[in-house]
């Protein structure tokens, strides 16, 4: 599989993730044990999950090489982010699911460039 597969395909888990924050937020939380909410922020999450899902999406299905490393690079800021923010007790230790997920596609990424 090409490194820009593994992006494309990448930017289809984050449509799916955005779209559901974006129209069911609380669905998407208290599956993963979060505190539900009424506030806009986690639908501004959402919309710009969408937005980076969009820059993954025409990165992998255009075969932009100069973006695909720079998703590696991204992808674990963002595992290692949620770690930090799951050992200073901030948030759930659920939320590691989704850094676990960037963190794969990561080395799933990373591993496609190698060849």
């Amino acid at each position: 599989m090409t490194a820009a597969k593994t992006v494309l395909y990448f930017g289809f888990y984050l449509y799916l993730t955005g779209i559901t924050l974006l129209v069911v937020p609380n669905f998407l939380l208290s599956t993963f044990q979060m505190p539900v909410t009424e506030e806009v922020w986690i639908r501004v999450v959402g919309v710009l999950v969408l937005a980076i899902g969009f820059y993954y999406h025409q990165a992998g299905s255009k075969n932009i090489t100069a973006m695909l490393p720079l998703t590696v690079v991204a992808r674990i800021f963002v595992f290692l982010s949620f770690a930090v923010f799951v050992l200073l007790q901030f948030v759930s230790p659920m939320l590691l699911v989704f850094g676990v997920v960037d963190l794969l596609g990561a080395v799933w990424t990373w591993m496609a460039l190698k060849k």
